[in-house]
Formats: C-alpha cells, sequence, structure tokens
C-alpha cells in the first residue's frame, strides 16, 4: 500500500479543523442535560463516514443513545474489519482546573507535543481517535486503496458503562460480522517508541451509601453520642486495604491471573523512567502493592480506588452538623479470571459486614466488565505489528494497560472475533482530567497506520 502522507499533509489543516468542530459538541452521556448535544454529534459522525466513503450508514436507536453503523462491503469473499469507538466523552469537571474552556478547543505546544496538542475534553479519549479511522477510510476510498470490506459501529454510551451496545450487538450478529474489530482507545509508550495494547483491565464499579440518623444533627448537642456516617465511611474505605496496599476483601484474589516471572521480566523491557513518571503527575513517590513494579500495580495487578466521597455540609463557611448520610462512588479494576459480578458481589457482601451496628449501608452497583488478553501470536496482532513497522519503522512492544475497555470482552463473547487495540495516545494525554489533549503528531501517525493495518491483515487472510 502506499503511504498515506503525502495526502495527509495535502488535507492536514482540514482534518484539524473537522476534529476540532466535533470537540466543540459537549456529548457528555453522564449528564441529562447535555442529551441534545449527545444525539447532535452521532449525527455528525453519520455525516463524516457517508463523506469518507461509506455506502450507508444509519443512526441506530438503542434504549439509551444511538449507535452509528456504517459499511463499505466491496466483496463478501474478502476479510472485513469491524471498526469500534464512542463519540461521548466524560464531565470537564472541575472545569476550573482547565487552562482553557473544555469545549473550546486549542493547539498548543508541549514537551512532548513539539507541533503541538489539541486541548479539549474528548480530544484522545475517544472523539480524535475515532476520528483517526474516519480520515483513514476517507484517504483509502478517495484513493482506491481500500482492500476489504470495512464496518464502523460508533456509539454513545462508553463513558457510563456501554449498557446499550450489549443490547445492540446482542441483536444485530449479522449486521456486525467481521474477521477481526479494530479499536483506537488506548496509547502507546511514546512517539518513538510505539506499542501495542495486548490486555484491559476489567471493571467493577459501584457507590455506597451509609445512613446513621433520621436527618442531620447539632454537632455539639449530638457529637460523640451518635455515629457520624462520614467518619465511618472512611474508616471502612480505610480498612479495605491493607498496610502493604493488598485489598483486603474475602476471596478478592482467588482467581487472579498470576503471571510469571518470565513474563514480568519481558514487561520490564519496555523503556520507563520511574522519575519521569513521577514528575509527570507532581508526586514525591509512587504507592501500590507490595511486591510490584508501578508498570505492573497498573496493568496486571487488580486496584481498588474511591472515585468520589462526599456528604454532609461542603458550602462556605462553617456549618457544625453530623451528616445523616454519606456516600462513596469505589471502582475496582480487575485482571483476567476475576469475574466483574462475582466481585462485584463479594464488596457487596464485605462492605455490608464490616458497618457497625450504628449505621445502615447500602451498596448499588453501577456497571462494569470482564478483562481482556489479545494473544500475539493471532493474525489481527501480526497484521498491526507489521503496519508500525511500515509507518514507525520499528517493531513494537506489546504492553498491558490499566484501563477498561468492557465491551471488549463482550465482543468476542458475541461476534467471535478477536480485538487488535492500535491506539496513539499517551499517558501523560490527561483523559479523565482537566486539560485533555491530543497530539497533532499522534492524529495524523494513526491516520497514516491504519491504512497499513487494512492492507497487511487482508494480505494476511489470503
Amino acid at each position: 500500500m502506499k503511504s498515506a502522507k503525502p495526502y495527509i499533509q495535502e488535507n492536514k489543516q482540514r482534518f484539524i479543523d473537522e476534529l476540532i468542530d466535533l470537540l466543540k459538541i459537549p456529548s457528555i452521556s453522564a449528564d441529562s442535560n447535555y442529551k441534545a448535544d449527545v444525539i447532535n454529534t452521532a449525527e455528525v459522525v453519520q455525516k463524516r463516514l457517508l463523506e469518507a466513503g461509506c455506502d450507508q450508514v444509519e443512526i441506530c436507536t438503542t434504549p439509551g443513545f444511538p449507535i452509528v453503523y456504517g459499511e463499505k462491503i466491496i466483496d463478501p469473499n474478502l476479510p472485513t474489519i469491524l471498526v469500534y469507538g464512542h463519540y461521548d466523552v466524560q464531565p470537564p469537571d472541575p472545569v476550573e482546573l482547565w487552562d482553557s474552556p473544555p469545549f473550546e478547543p486549542v493547539i498548543k505546544k508541549t514537551e512532548l507535543h513539539p507541533e503541538g496538542a489539541i486541548f479539549a475534553r474528548g480530544s484522545c479519549d475517544d472523539k480524535g481517535q475515532m476520528y483517526m479511522h474516519v480520515k483513514a477510510m476517507e484517504y483509502m476510498t478517495n484513493t482506491g486503496q481500500l482492500p476489504c470490506n470495512v464496518k464502523f459501529m460508533i456509539e454513545g454510551e462508553e463513558e457510563i458503562g456501554s449498557e446499550s451496545l450489549g443490547w445492540f450487538v446482542e441483536r444485530n450478529q449479522d449486521k456486525l460480522a467481521n474477521d477481526i474489530i479494530l479499536i483506537s482507545d488506548t496509547g502507546m509508550i511514546s512517539p518513538d517508541v510505539p506499542s501495542i495494547t495486548t490486555g484491559l483491565r476489567g471493571l467493577s464499579y459501584v457507590e455506597v451509601e451509609v445512613t446513621g440518623p433520621n436527618r442531620d444533627l447539632h454537632s455539639g448537642l449530638y457529637g460523640g453520642a451518635v455515629a457520624n456516617p462520614i467518619n465511618i465511611l472512611t474508616q471502612m474505605i480505610a480498612s479495605l486495604h491493607d498496610e502493604d496496599n493488598h485489598i483486603t476483601i474475602p476471596g478478592f484474589y482467588d482467581n487472579v491471573d498470576e503471571l510469571s516471572l518470565e513474563e514480568r521480566a519481558k514487561m520490564g523491557e519496555a523503556p520507563f523512567s520511574l522519575e519521569a513518571y513521577k514528575k509527570s503527575i507532581d508526586i514525591s513517590d509512587v504507592h501500590g502493592e507490595k511486591g510490584y513494579t508501578t508498570n505492573e500495580r497498573n496493568s496486571i495487578r487488580p486496584s481498588l480506588d474511591v472515585n468520589g466521597i462526599w456528604g454532609g455540609y461542603i458550602g462556605e463557611g462553617a456549618k457544625t452538623v453530623i451528616a445523616s448520610k454519606a456516600y462513596a462512588k469505589i471502582s475496582m479494576r480487575l485482571v483476567p479470571n476475576q469475574n466483574w459480578e462475582d466481585i462485584t458481589d463479594l464488596f457487596k457482601n464485605h462492605f455490608e459486614s464490616i458497618a457497625p451496628g450504628s449505621v445502615k449501608v447500602k451498596v448499588t452497583p453501577h456497571h462494569g466488565g470482564q478483562a481482556y488478553v489479545t494473544p500475539i501470536d493471532c493474525l489481527g496482532y501480526k497484521a498491526a505489528e507489521k503496519a508500525y513497522e511500515a509507518t514507525f519503522g520499528k517493531t513494537p512492544i506489546p504492553q498491558r494497560s490499566g484501563g477498561s475497555i468492557p465491551i471488549v470482552a463482550l465482543f468476542e463473547k458475541e461476534l467471535k472475533s478477536k480485538t487488535i487495540l492500535m491506539g496513539f495516545g499517551l499517558d501523560s494525554d490527561a483523559i479523565h482530567s482537566p486539560n485533555e489533549h491530543f497530539g497533532v503528531w499522534n492524529y495524523l501517525k494513526g491516520i497514516e497506520t491504519i491504512p497499513q493495518f487494512y492492507h497487511y491483515f487482508t494480505e494476511m487472510s489470503k
């Protein structure tokens, strides 16, 4: 396949401008106030897929937000690649920590992005990476180089658990039939060290509620005599880890897939600077489960973190109350062989069991998904490896990710397909955080590399 570089350079500004227009739409799936914006984004994606060369694009209704489905079938006898991405984004909060408004994209140069990075919510996760595939499709169709069939499935609920996607996949297996699934919702080690994500952690996400007295009480009249739900909740949360940062929920580690020392040593060959890691997030030391490295802790080991905690008075000034209720949102990242539903049950039973009789505890499961591992000897991985070699001039490093894409395991179960994770973001791109950004170089490099995957996968499938 011819290099896409000349085409990309010719259309570079248009590619950037189109992505910026997409990023201006606040498609926040978690907030019902933005429902119209989410639907508007789906309509824009539909329009762009048609412009890129899809013969058919439809906005499919679901119990939640719609899924944009597009396809171009050039020969039923050729392989079919199914591209998955999402057009919804995380809430931008806390907005005051952004250097520029989250939905007013700006391009700024950074140390890691000397050619500039687009700062906006969703720039890396996942509008920028999803849109690479749309532009790669445009290149292949406009230059007559599309070597196989392609299908697109772009959803609007990934950031809230992809509940409707499961519903859609189960009901559209023939429509979605494919030979390989291609996703760019992950990252790589660095611009000069390409990598392919081969593993994702699973997820269990819950909300807990601790109730004490039937109303907020005066902390002078009742303090010391009545259980304070906020105090109790923090004590319960603190007990979920021991002094070695090992999770204390009984049975939590029973099915954890333990990597061999040889596999761990292979992981350790990936370039990593602990000092640079600490500097990038402004911490003086790392923290985690005893006996494991930083890169092992955030990829091959499970974790438990509080994502939000609240209760009582948090306004300006003082209000001396013992709150009636306290709340927390807790996520557990899981590794292969840990079933997220079983882990959710273990958490619920344990958390309720450690509550003192002075409070009532309610655990509400939200969503979750299974961990996933792509074998590096499968055809899709080998094609991706060749694609990176063609555009980076280097063999990519297989790398496990600490993040979760719950629907990947669902795809394999329902569609019987392997998933290849070709991400072009960097760990420093601040996804889910203020000042999220995506390098212009990374964006264009993805557009250059994706067509090579199509070429090699089709060639290897013969």
